[in-house]
């Protein structure tokens, strides 16, 4: 047994019993000081008052890790990131801070149909070998479970080489990684400027059935945005993907409010993303749903928009809200979640405690995965951080610094400072 001892404050996520944390709950994640965790095998077998733990299983302890009075929360959880990709697109930065706009990039061939064209012209083998540094960079920061989405293909063949890469990184990074299909990401050129239908039509069905069959993907996402895929190119495409026994999920209502959350509440999808154009309906109906709200406070930010997702209203609707970092070249080219969580305080006005339960608990059942991973909860894996901090505030609060110390994944020590 493993016993993670001194911990001077245990950030545990368990307030819900390790299920997603809602509304003014999610100022409450679970504080516990002076603690201690017992780890058999993969998984959390107890934890609680260090006094406690040690009396219990002093005797059956063969190895420990010293928290030296630090912080110790669940491992995080990043569920929206285009972490396969190639190249980097630092020109638009400097456009977009000469003036031009993100659509106006796009349409003029930049964007995503610019990193399209490295991926179409880049091997399965090269590809994943670009990949790795990505998550060695997220596990620094505290990143133990990522979701990854395909998108910068556009064709058959090389949205299939995406997801291919994807799940081939499974036997190479520490991270659980959650594949999602994103085929639907841009209209390609070759189908452009009046072929869109004959796209959508590949998408449905030739693309979802071969993702589906091949089981490559847990998640089915669409760009649902103006200029890209309407509220009826979506509903198309997420009712073939359901259909195919897919999850859905949704870059909804980002720049425009297409009425993309209400569409994906109405489909049951696990999650609707980015949100800063959301509609007081569309809160309302995520506040009763069973569906998360994942905000990007990091896109807005690089974007240089004024606008954030209204991550207040979602919470004291009662929403399940989470983080993530939109990790991708374009929009957002960051792998440090704690500063998307810093973003989240400052321009969002969240609370240190709310940003934890949105990068943890709620980011695990944004991906599916909150029965094993998000709390420090008995039973669940144990993805534990410890960080060089004296609390849970702290991390939010040193903005963009390097503050984790230790990362276990599965109850194996797998980075340390």
């Amino acid at each position: 047994m493993l016993l993670i001892d001194r911990i001077g404050e245990l950030l545990t996520m368990d307030s819900n019993c390790g299920k997603p944390i809602r509304g003014e709950m999610m100022a409450l994640p679970g504080v516990m000081e002076n603690a201690a965790i017992v780890v058999e095998g993969e998984k959390i077998l107890d934890y609680g008052k260090r006094d406690d733990i040690l009396k219990m299983y002093e005797d059956k302890i063969t190895d420990s890790v010293d928290a030296e009075n630090c912080l110790v929360s669940p491992g995080l959880v990043d569920p929206h990131t285009h972490a396969v990709f190639l190249g980097t697109r630092e020109n638009e930065f400097e456009m977009r801070i000469k003036g031009r706009t993100y659509m106006e990039i796009a349409k003029a061939g930049g964007g995503i149909l610019d990193t399209m064209k490295g991926i179409r012209e880049t091997s399965e083998d090269i590809l994943l070998k670009n990949s790795l540094l990505k998550f060695e960079r997220m596990l620094s920061n505290g990143v133990t479970t990522v979701e990854v989405k395909s998108g910068y293909g556009l064709s058959t063949d090389s949205e299939l080489k995406m997801l291919n890469v994807i799940k081939r990184l499974r036997e190479f990074v520490p991270q659980d990684i959650v594949p999602t299909f994103l085929g639907a990401h841009e209209i390609p050129p070759e189908y452009r400027p009046d072929r869109k239908k004959d796209y959508i039509d590949l998408i449905v069905n030739e693309m979802i059935p071969r993702v589906a069959d091949e089981k490559l993907a847990k998640f089915c996402d669409v760009f649902c945005e103006k200029d890209v895929f309407d509220i009826e190119d979506t509903g198309k495409i997420l009712t073939a993907a359901k259909n195919h026994g897919l999850g859905l999920k949704m870059h909804a209502d980002e720049i425009e409010p297409m009425g993309g959350t209400e569409l994906g509440v109405s489909l049951g999808a696990r999650s609707v993303d980015h949100l800063g154009a959301i509609s007081d309906f569309g809160i309302a109906l995520v506040a009763q749903s069973e569906t998360a709200a994942v905000l990007l406070p990091g896109t807005t930010f690089f974007l240089g928009l004024e606008k954030y997702a209204p991550a207040r209203q979602l919470i004291g609707s009662g929403g399940i809200v989470a983080l993530a970092t939109d990790f991708n070249p374009g929009s957002s080219p960051t792998t440090n979640l704690p500063l998307i969580m810093s973003i989240a305080c400052t321009q969002m006005k969240m609370t240190p405690a709310e940003v934890w339960t949105a990068s943890t608990i709620n980011a695990a059942y944004a991906v599916g995965l909150e029965i094993m991973l998000g709390s420090i909860t008995k039973g669940k894996y144990a993805d534990i951080v410890v960080w060089n901090a004296d609390n849970h505030r702290q991390v939010p609060y040193f903005y963009g610094e390097k503050l984790v110390n230790m990362v276990i994944k599965r109850g194996k020590v797998l980075w340390h400072k």
